[in-house]
């Protein structure tokens, strides 16, 4: 393969005329600029440069082979020379830099909200936007953890709780706990391992985790991570390729995944406004033409262009005749499309609202947990077909409500992405431990030796559809979220 020199790849910096380097690689970029899902002005930023450590973060490392032609690749950049470029720290870079030198130690890690507040100061501005953020006035990214304020807990007393067994059984493998790893995209934003910490910390903890289709590391990547015996579901966005969709589907299917769980709840993609500000701060508006690049979309709307917005119920009997896995549809909001999932044939649901970032002003998963429970034991539907939740799940009383309300177990997503960018794989494993910790105490405390002996008479949900009840400040909560800000108070001038 041809050598080329840091030198020469600098002289291909304009828009005419584009090269990068991507792990010690060149690349002539300059057909698929205009092609680019995510603009062209940050190719053209990293244009005649290594842009390696920007490239990782939002993409899987076979994507390049799987989407531009070979002869793209133009031979291989003198490591030597390039290893000796030398690299100039940005103001931002030294900001992250000195907060993660001065961050807490790991100890001081009491509960979930203090991995988040330590992930605010050593994220980049780009991925905290990415992960924080939820969809309009965020109101349902808050109320999805609000609404488990307004269950309380009723105790029972003068039992043997000397052993605590919090063991269980999801779509029939068998784990530590009621909780598993949610899919979360775009894992290398917050460290360079991306999803593989969160496969490593789960085996750790005898967790289960679920793979995103859209995760930094590519699907096998992750799958060679795990050990023997771990149990991974996938999360599916379904391609409007079909056949895309059928060989993803039918790989991990190969490679041992444990169940299916189909998003159905982003035909369209909410509007992140934390992402879409960040995007376009990031863009210089007198560079380009505003007919050449959208500078509005953020992370998430330019990775998701694929998404099928047709899926309708009547593909969950072509889903059924390519995989013998479990499939779960992901994103039920109402008791109604619960009962419609239970009749084709699913083998359960996840009450969820994409962690508030869809549609504003959707419920809480907590709060409909009740009415789908009423409605399918109403049909006898609740044999063999298990209820998930995610969104807000912060503390191990949280995940005791959800069980003692018919959730088979929980999901949880951002705290461990937090955890993951504040201290990798140590930082996902103690929030782990803590949740357990947590879960152990209140089933102590609440007389439940074991999950079955988690019944609904443990929990007082009189106020649960009050959105008005008084609440005791949730302080932690408050200080930990990020307020939006209307644009005239973000001005630059």
């Amino acid at each position: 393969m041809t050598v080329i020199s840091p030198a020469e790849v600098a002289k291909h910096k304009t828009k005419d005329d584009v090269w990068v380097i991507l792990h010690g690689k060149v690349y002539d970029l300059t057909k698929f600029l205009p092609e680019h899902p995510g603009g062209q002005k940050i190719i053209l930023k990293y244009a005649g440069q290594d842009a390696t450590s920007a490239f990782d973060p939002i993409h899987p490392p076979d994507i390049i082979d799987r989407f531009l032609p070979p002869e793209v690749c133009l031979g291989e950049v003198n490591a030597a020379e390039l290893a000796a470029v030398e690299k100039v720290e940005t103001e931002q870079e030294k900001k992250l830099r000195i907060a993660r030198e001065n961050k807490p130690r790991l100890e001081e890690m009491y509960n979930s909200f203090d991995f988040e507040s330590v992930a605010k100061n050593v994220l980049a501005p780009d991925a905290w936007a990415y992960y924080s953020s939820g969809s309009d006035d965020e109101v349902t990214m808050r109320e999805n953890h609000n609404a488990f304020h307004r269950i309380w807990l009723r105790p029972r007393v003068m039992v043997d709780v000397a052993k605590i067994d919090m063991s269980t059984q999801m779509l029939g493998s068998k784990c530590s706990i009621p909780l598993y790893i949610t899919a979360t995209a775009l894992g290398k934003l917050g460290h360079p391992d991306g999803e593989k910490v969160l496969t490593r910390a789960a085996a750790k903890r005898d967790v289960i985790q679920m793979i995103p289709t859209l995760a930094s590391c590519s699907f096998d990547e992750i799958v060679d991570t795990r050990i023997d015996g771990q149990t991974q579901w996938l999360q599916l966005y379904v391609n409007s390729d079909r056949k895309v969709t059928q060989k993803f589907v039918e790989h991990a299917e190969q490679r041992g995944i444990k169940g299916l769980f189909i998003t159905a709840d982003a035909p369209q993609l909410g509007r992140r406004e934390k992402d879409m500000r960040q995007k376009y701060s990031n863009e210089a508006p007198d560079e380009m033409d505003d007919s050449t690049v959208q500078r509005d979309q953020g992370a998430a709307r330019a990775i998701s262009s694929f998404i099928d917005p047709s899926l309708n119920w009547k593909d969950i009997a072509w889903f059924k005749s390519i995989s013998k896995m479990p499939i779960i549809i992901k994103g039920v909001q109402c008791a109604e499309d619960a009962l419609l999932a239970a009749k084709h044939g699913c083998q359960g649901v996840v009450l969820s609202n994409h962690g508030g970032r869809q549609l504003d002003f959707a419920p809480s998963a907590i709060e409909i947990l009740p009415e789908v429970m009423d409605a399918l034991k109403r049909e006898n539907l609740d044999k063999d077909f298990e209820v998930y939740i995610d969104g807000g799940i912060r503390r191990g009383s949280d995940i005791f409500k959800a069980i003692a309300l018919g959730a088979k177990g929980v999901g949880i997503g951002r705290p461990f992405l937090f955890a993951m960018s504040s201290y990798g794989d140590a930082g996902v494993e103690r929030l782990l431990e803590l949740f357990q910790n947590e879960l152990e105490m209140c089933m102590r405390l609440m007389g439940a030796r074991t999950i079955a002996d988690i019944t609904p008479d443990m929990v007082d949900i009189r106020n649960l559809k009050d959105h008005f009840v008084a609440n005791p400040t949730d302080y932690l909560a408050k200080h930990a979220y990020e307020k939006m800000h209307p644009r005239g108070n973000l001005s630059k001038l």
